[in-house]
């Protein structure tokens, strides 16, 4: 199997919404709630999110990777310099621990067919890959740790052990509470 894991630029944008909204339904996410604030997803309207990913997909860091399996998008890292994620600047329940100015992991969805593969673990180290060519010192996620089963609907924040597989520590828990649990804290330092 061929693999290969590239960021969410506007020629790979369909492949990107194929991955998380396949069916391009109006009102389902398109991972705009953490990359901006409510008022601002509330007045592009339904119709324009996807348009406002596309607008992401064109910055100096887009929105996060993309990744295949013989050529098919099979996976989707929200990833990106925590100083661009909106939620994470103003959020007084995840707040930074430190100054180092880290990347941040905010979602990961496995496409449908895809799942217990392995997928999200090879995707994540390929995210931290490009977070590092990126210059990041460090790349942070904030996964629950759940005592049975998590929830898992469509994209959800990772757990505990999916990222300790790819070097992650614990750095400490957030005041955020997902699944019922408190969210981590764990970083990866790439320097």
């Amino acid at each position: 199997m061929s693999w290969q894991t590239h960021p969410v630029t506007p020629d790979r944008f369909e492949d990107f919404a194929d991955v998380i909204n396949q069916r391009r339904r109006e009102k389902h996410c398109w991972c705009l709630s953490h990359r901006l604030r409510q008022a601002e997803i509330d007045e592009l309207g339904d119709g324009d999110r996807e348009q406002a990913v596309r607008r992401l997909s064109e910055r100096e860091n887009p929105p996060g990777v993309v990744s295949y399996a013989d050529g098919e998008p099979v996976g989707w890292c929200s990833i990106g310099p925590r100083s661009e994620i909106t939620t994470l600047v103003k959020s007084t329940l995840i707040r930074p621990i430190d100054d180092v100015p880290v990347w941040s992991i905010i979602c990961v969805v496995v496409r449908p067919g895809h799942r217990r593969q392995g997928v999200a673990v090879r995707m994540l180290e390929d995210a931290v890959a490009y977070a590092g060519s990126r210059g990041a010192p460090a790349v942070e996620a904030y996964p629950v740790d759940p005592p049975g089963r998590m929830d898992l609907t469509m994209a959800f924040v990772g757990t505990k052990t999916m990222f300790e597989q790819v070097g992650f520590q614990v750095m400490g828990s957030t005041d955020a509470v997902a699944s019922r649990m408190p969210r981590l804290v764990m970083r990866r330092d790439l320097t």
